[in-house]
C-alpha cells in the first residue's frame, strides 16, 4: 500500500493504525508535497517524516518538489479560503502523483495522512481519492481515524514522540491568510540578504531538529522547551547621506517609531547620536572592537555578519541595557552632513521551542 505523507503528526498516528488494521500490507510511505513553502519548511517537515518512518519501520520514498508545476496548477485560486477550491486542486495534484507512484511500483492500494489533519475535509479527499482510483484502475481507501477520540489520541503520540508540531498547512496563500487573520508577521517568510539565522525562524528550527537526530544517534537524552520571547524582524532600511545611499547595517532590535528620520549627526569619538528619534551610529573600526571582527567594509558586514545572538551582545555593550530598541546603525567612518533614515521593522512576542541536552 503507497501512502502519501503530509507531515509527522498526521502520519505517524495513522501510519501506526494502518499497520494493526491493515497487518498483511506492506506500507510504504511516499512523501510528494509541493505545496510546501518556503523550501525550509520543506526540508523541516520531511526530516521528521524520515524520523517516524524510521521508529516505524517503514519505506519511505521522497516525491519530486515540483513547486513551480503546482504553483500553475493553483494558478487562479490564490485568494480561495481554506477548504475551498484551491485545497481540491492540490489534492488532486498530489493524489495523482501518488497514484502514479503506486501504480509504476505495482501496488494496488492507495492512501493519504491528510485524511487524519483536522484541518481538511474528508468529503473533500474521499472524491479526489476515489476519482484518481478508478482512472488508474487501483483502489483509495479513507479510514476515519478522526472519530471516536483519535484526534486526541493522535495529539497525545505527537506529544509523546516530540514530533515537530507545524502550525500552517504548508501552503504559501493559506499562510499568507491565516497570519492576516491573527493578525501576525508571516516571519516563516522572510529570509535576510546576509542569511543570518534568525530566532524562531525555520532555519532555526531545522538546525534544532537536525542537531535532535544527531543526539538520538548517540543515545543522548535531551528536553525540548518552550519560551516566551520578544522576537525581531527588519523588512527594510536604508541611509542616506545627502543624495547618496550609504552602506549601512541595522543591529537587531533596532526600531523607529514612524519608519523614517531625517536630521544630523553629534559625534562622541566613534559614536554619533542623531538629534532626533534616538538614534545611534557607530563607526565600522568601533563595532570591530566589540565584536572582536576584522570587517574591512559595512558591505561586507552586511552580507556576512555575525550570529544573531553574537550581535544582540555587540548591541548591549552600545547602549548597556536589553530593553532598549533604539535604532544602532553601523557605517563605514565618522560621516557628517545630512542624513536620511528608513527602517521598518517589527519587535514583537513570540514563543519558541528550546533544545537542552540532559
Amino acid at each position: 500500500m503507497v501512502v502519501h505523507i503530509c507531515c509527522a503528526v498526521d502520519s505517524h498516528y495513522f501510519l501506526q493504525k494502518l499497520q494493526h488494521d491493515y497487518p498483511n500490507e506492506k506500507l510504504i510511505g511516499f512523501f510528494y508535497d509541493p505545496n510546501i513553502h518556503p523550501y525550509s519548511e520543506y526540508r523541516l517537515r520531511l526530516l521528521d517524516v524520515k524520523r517516524s518512518c524510521k521508529l516505524l519501520n517503514i519505506e519511505l520514498i521522497e516525491g519530486e518538489y515540483d513547486t513551480q508545476g503546482w504553483l500553475e496548477a493553483v494558478r487562479g485560486y490564490e485568494n480561495e479560503p481554506e477548504k475551498g477550491a484551491r485545497c481540491s486542486i492540490c489534492f488532486d495534484n498530489r493524489f495523482e502523483t501518488t497514484a502514479k507512484k503506486a501504480h509504476e511500483l505495482g501496488e494496488k492500494v492507495f492512501t493519504s495522512t491528510l485524511l487524519t489533519s483536522p484541518k481538511k475535509s474528508l468529503t473533500q479527499l474521499k472524491a479526489s481519492g476515489d476519482y484518481l482510483a478508478n482512472k488508474f484502475d487501483i483502489e483509495f481507501i479513507a479510514p476515519d481515524y478522526r472519530t471516536k477520540q483519535g484526534t486526541g489520541e493522535q495529539n497525545i503520540l505527537a506529544k509523546k514522540d516530540r514530533l515537530f508540531r507545524q502550525d500552517y498547512c504548508g501552503c504559501l496563500f493559506g499562510l499568507t491568510k491565516q497570519r492576516e487573520y491573527q493578525e501576525k508577521l508571516a516571519d516563516e517568510l522572510f529570509s535576510p540578504i546576509s542569511k543570518q539565522i534568525m530566532p524562531e525562524s525555520i532555519e532555526e528550527k531545522l538546525d534544532m531538529y537536525e542537531l535532535r537526530w544527531q543526539l538520538e544517534d548517540g543515545n543522548q537524552e535531551y528536553i525540548i522547551r518552550k519560551e516566551k520571547f520578544l522576537n525581531y524582524r527588519l523588512l527594510r532600511s536604508w541611509v542616506q547621506n545627502g543624495k547618496e545611499v550609504i552602506y549601512s547595517h541595522f543591529l537587531p532590535y533596532s526600531v523607529l517609531k514612524k519608519g523614517y528620520s531625517r536630521g544630523k549627526i553629534s559625534w562622541q569619538g566613534e559614536i554619533g547620536y542623531f538629534d532626533r528619534d534616538e538614534i545611534i551610529f557607530i563607526t565600522l573600526n568601533h563595532y570591530n572592537n566589540l565584536a572582536n571582527t576584522t570587517y574591512e567594509t559595512t558591505k561586507e558586514l552586511l552580507y556576512s555578519p555575525p550570529s544573531f545572538e553574537d550581535e544582540v551582545a555587540i548591541r548591549n555593550k552600545v547602549v548597556k541595557s536589553s530593553y532598549n530598541l533604539c535604532a544602532i546603525i553601523v557605517i563605514d567612518d565618522i560621516t557628517n552632513g545630512k542624513f536620511e533614515i528608513a527602517c521598518d521593522s517589527k519587535a514583537y512576542e513570540d514563543v519558541r521551542e528550546i533544545l537542552t541536552k540532559i
